[in-house]
């Protein structure tokens, strides 16, 4: 059976959301994010604003550099869970295959789907719709045979838009694509590849699946994969957890790796919070520390361990500062995960189950 897959994803959400509930911000450059003078960062911006080259993860203050009359709003969680649910009940009316990737977008498998005569186009077009008059706000949506041509597909027509490819226009449509699009390849990966005259993805197939190996070890291979419109990935209903953190931006730098040490025992406090809230179906096999300097270059490190020890963080902690030894905006403090649902090394035998 061909699959019919479309990634979904709500336009500029969190902005979205402000503006169907205050029209007069519809026309004005808007913003959800934190307060400037406190070292916040946009979490998302309407179309008026990214005129001004204002993008997420943008430091707040940058962003008023770039647009003096930017309207910045701190934004309400609540309200967006409240709207992605509602996303979510349209979703639930089609398929019950449904991937969300955050609350803004998520992968639905309509494969079986019986609506609109089973047209992925059309049930497309309708969630469109519905989700205008429910909850308020436009999606845009990408149809296609697979995953990652869907969510290129959702980008395409943005914002408000839909694009569909088709089984038979898979060759051509991914032929032409730009290497830049393909997920995973930033911008060091993108340099190198063009280093070599690889600009789209017709190059990548001319290049051949051993030479890109060669060049950038398995991923090579992931993406000669992608540039012959190759996903085979299915659509996941249950996402599961393979890492858990937390992070904190300082109103001011901190100077020194002491200052840094003399946050760590909060942030430890604040995982454990959350290591808390897990069920017993995880457990944790590594530490993780990142960093960001005041340059707003980050590094992380990483070491295998079964504990949340803060002997380990510490050690982790002097590594990443040692890196460049410069003022810290940013700390973060998290851990990697094993699925123990899906680890029969670490599953527990039932009563009557021999190993």
């Amino acid at each position: 059976m061909q699959r019919k897959i479309i990634h979904c994803d709500c336009d500029c959400f969190f902005a979205a959301v402000e503006m169907r509930d205050n029209p007069q911000l519809r026309q004005v450059p808007l913003a959800v994010g934190g307060d400037p003078g406190r070292r916040g960062v946009i979490s998302t911006c309407n179309y008026p604003a990214r005129n001004y080259g204002i993008r997420s993860a943008m430091p707040s203050a940058q962003a008023l550099k770039l647009c003096p009359n930017l309207t910045i709003i701190p934004g309400s969680m609540e309200k967006y869970r409240q709207a992605s649910a509602q996303v979510h009940e349209v979703f639930q009316q089609y398929t019950d295959l449904i991937e969300p990737l955050s609350l803004d977008e998520a992968y639905l498998d309509v494969s079986k789907a019986t609506a609109c005569r089973g047209s992925a186009t059309l049930i497309a077009e309708q969630i469109r719709q519905q989700v205008v008059e429910s909850v308020g706000i436009t999606i845009s949506a990408g149809v296609a045979p697979n995953k990652f041509l869907a969510k290129i597909a959702s980008d395409w027509n943005k914002p408000d838009g839909l694009f569909v490819v088709l089984p038979e226009q898979v060759e051509s449509f991914v032929e032409q694509l730009p290497v830049s699009r393909l997920h995973g390849v930033g911008p060091a990966t993108l340099e190198k590849l063009q280093k070599h005259g690889i600009e789209n993805c017709s190059d990548l197939r001319s290049f051949g699946e051993l030479e890109l190996v060669k060049l950038l070890g398995r991923f090579g291979q992931r993406l000669f994969q992608l540039s012959n419109g190759i996903d085979d990935r299915p659509v996941v209903t249950g996402r599961r957890r393979k890492s858990l953190s937390v992070e904190q931006t300082y109103s001011n730098d901190l100077p020194t790796l002491q200052s840094c040490y003399q946050q760590l025992p909060a942030l430890l406090v604040k995982l454990e919070e959350r290591l808390r809230r897990l069920d017993e179906s995880y457990a944790v096999i590594g530490a993780v520390v990142k960093v960001k300097f005041d340059d707003f270059v980050q590094t992380t490190v990483e070491h295998q361990t079964l504990t949340v020890d803060e002997p380990i963080y510490r050690k982790l902690l002097q590594q990443g500062f040692e890196r460049a030894s410069r003022p810290v905006r940013l700390l973060g403090v998290g851990v990697r995960l094993k699925d123990l649902q899906f680890d029969q090394d670490f599953r527990q035998l039932n009563l009557f189950e021999s190993n």
